[in-house]
């Protein structure tokens, strides 16, 4: 049973989606989620799932090697789920393609330090897309640019607003993730 560590900063839906997909398998379970927000919904959602979560600092996360233990010792495969750092290459390096993160774009577009959440959304809006869709990819040491696993897509129109394009992101997202990051944990871990 492979076991998967989840990084979540924010509400938790993702990380929500992920335990429950995930509570009756076979070949993983998530074991435990780490924040770096005090007031980071996900761990009421931990609570309420009974996983266990816990939060760091920036210095237990890059300077000393306070969660990269952890991690060896916890963590089959890595999933960022709304985790809004730069993992260090300390992390990479320990864990090479076994980090998986979601991006609500079509990378290479709408990506970078910055790029999260609304932010693309809006983006996404105020350049006239026709279509976005979500990218889950490995992680190394740059923001979003690590190799893609799965792209889906989804048609936008005029009236699309960057809440509305956040709903359809998020419907790609629930239906996908969970499924690739089985895949993943199928073929290479």
């Amino acid at each position: 049973m492979k076991r998967i560590v989840i990084f979540a900063s924010g509400s938790g839906s993702n990380a929500e989606n992920i335990i429950k997909h995930f509570k009756s398998s076979k070949i993983a379970s998530v074991t435990h989620v780490l924040s770096n927000n005090e007031h980071a919904k996900v761990f009421d959602r931990c609570e309420r799932l009974n996983v266990d979560a816990s939060l760091f600092d920036k210095e237990s996360f890059t300077k000393d090697d306070t969660v990269l233990t952890f991690l060896q010792v916890e963590a089959d495969i890595i999933v960022l789920a709304g985790f809004l750092w730069r993992i260090p290459a300390k992390i990479v390096e320990a864990f090479p393609n076994k980090i998986i993160n979601i991006h609500p774009a079509l990378l290479p577009k709408y990506g970078g330090k910055g790029m999260y959440g609304m932010n693309v959304h809006k983006a996404v809006k105020e350049n006239n897309e026709t279509e976005t869709g979500i990218t889950i990819h490995y992680v190394n040491e740059n923001y979003d640019e690590g190799a893609i696993i799965f792209q889906a897509k989804t048609a936008l129109t005029n009236n699309d607003s960057p809440e509305n394009i956040a709903e359809k992101i998020h419907t790609l997202e629930y239906e996908h993730f969970p499924k690739t990051i089985e895949e993943v944990i199928l073929k290479n871990v």
